[in-house]
């Protein structure tokens, strides 16, 4: 008996591995329905903003406002978003001269950068694999 009572504790205390849940991202202020938004999901400092090594990216079409889109059955961990508006669709976030951007973007925690996109510090949040929403804010 006491053994098994001692093995229920050590699971009870021990982390729980595998959970996954949805995580339901809201992007708002959509200036208009044209293009897509983009975005790209990150899950460590390395990957951050290295497009092809983010955890998983979506597309969705633009609409005026405010879009969504859910991931599904994510595993727990610390991730950091990153979301643009492609308004002309070349796929790219479109700067001026100075290297300001001219279409929307928009970053988790409502994080942002000095001179550049914020940090994966900045912009990361825990998601412990329960349901979950979370929303960024679009910058024009």
């Amino acid at each position: 008996m006491r053994y098994t009572l001692l093995t229920l504790t050590a699971a009870a205390l021990s982390p729980v591995a595998g959970i996954a849940g949805d995580l339901t991202v809201k992007i708002d202020n959509v200036r208009n329905d044209q293009g897509s938004v983009l975005a790209a999901l990150y899950d460590s400092e390395a990957s951050y903003m290295q497009q092809p090594s983010a955890r998983a990216t979506f597309k969705v079409k633009a609409a005026l406002g405010e879009v969504e889109y859910v991931f599904h059955d994510l595993p727990a961990g610390k991730y950091a978003l990153s979301v643009f508006h492609d308004e002309n669709g070349n796929g790219k976030l479109d700067k001026n001269f100075l290297g300001i951007p001219k279409e929307g973007y928009g970053f988790s925690k409502g994080a942002s950068g000095r001179s550049g996109p914020p940090t994966f510090g900045q912009a990361a949040f825990d998601f412990d694999g329960a349901p979950q929403s979370i929303t960024i804010t679009l910058h024009y």
